[in-house]
């Protein structure tokens, strides 16, 4: 296998990570979403918001594979770097958007993947990925995020002003992304890259839509948990895992037609799912699946 040289390697990743929060944006009916037929549960951002988020981001997403390529050191050390970049990345993000936010936990999992990818990279992984390359690279991502619960939320009662994670976390024991992180992106290695890879080849919308009710009914939501508590989450996945089933019968548009109105009169957003659907379509684009 010929390799290729370390810039078109950071182009290639970085591009396919932009793909691949084009794509979620792009997807549509998303129940609750900001999609292309409308802003779902938001008020004070639409499809055009995302575009200029996405666009805000992109430099960040090549500097996240560049921390990681030329990274000397540890997990942890890089974990920091990206981290501290990935403040800059929100800043411009919420300069884009007149300080809505759209992508912010996303931004904080690409920080750490794309760093994690590129230190793979550093140290002889090349696209197209296996299974294997992505496992290797969701471990590292684990190492990076090691005691990061309990190093971000140590002290939270004596803080005046919380975060909805903070806030999430104390009143349920939530961890929400950071947990996710700290355990290796499960809902992407057992959840949402099996689904993808056992289904490869059918059309990728119909796919990736799919592949949005499953993450919404199996898991933790805290933006669903912070807009209706954990009754409404709970509500949720046991709807959604129906219309999969439903959705068998071949009208799964239009069953997310109809699940789309009811999740904007509940004012609910599973943006979680869609952070997490993100993350797998990169992954997807990296094992070329579609």
């Amino acid at each position: 296998m010929t390799l290729k040289p370390m810039n078109e390697l950071l182009i290639e990743i970085a591009g396919q990570a932009e793909k691949a929060l084009l794509y979620e944006v792009a997807l549509t009916p998303k129940p609750g979403l900001v999609d292309r037929n409308n802003n779902g549960a938001h008020s004070d951002m639409d499809f055009f918001t995302f575009m200029d988020s996405i666009v805000s981001l992109s430099p960040y997403l090549y500097q996240y594979v560049k921390l990681g390529m030329e990274h000397v050191g540890t997990e942890k050390e890089l974990f920091h770097k990206v981290r501290s970049m990935g403040v800059h990345a929100e800043k411009a993000m919420l300069t884009a958007t007149k300080n809505i936010n759209t992508h912010k936990g996303a931004n904080f999992s690409f920080a750490v993947l794309l760093g994690a990818t590129g230190a793979c990279i550093g140290r002889g992984l090349q696209p197209p990925f296996t299974q294997n390359d992505t496992q290797e690279v969701l471990s590292y991502a684990q190492e990076m995020s090691r005691g990061l619960v309990t190093d971000d939320f140590a002290d939270l009662a004596a803080k005046t002003s919380l975060t909805y994670g903070e806030k999430l976390y104390l009143s349920y024991g939530i961890t929400g992304i950071r947990g996710e992180a700290e355990a290796g992106y499960p809902a992407l290695s057992e959840l949402i890259l099996p689904f993808l890879r056992a289904n490869q080849g059918q059309p990728v919308e119909n796919l990736l839509l799919e592949a949005l009710l499953l993450l919404m009914s199996q898991v933790e939501d805290g933006n669903i948990i912070h807009r209706g508590g954990i009754s409404a989450w709970q509500t949720v996945k046991t709807e959604t895992k129906q219309l999969l089933q439903d959705s068998h019968e071949g009208n799964l548009k239009e069953l997310l037609y109809s699940y789309d109105l009811v999740l904007i009169e509940r004012h609910l957003s599973p943006g979680g799912a869609a952070d997490l659907l993100s993350l797998g379509i990169f992954f997807a684009k990296l094992e070329n699946l579609f």
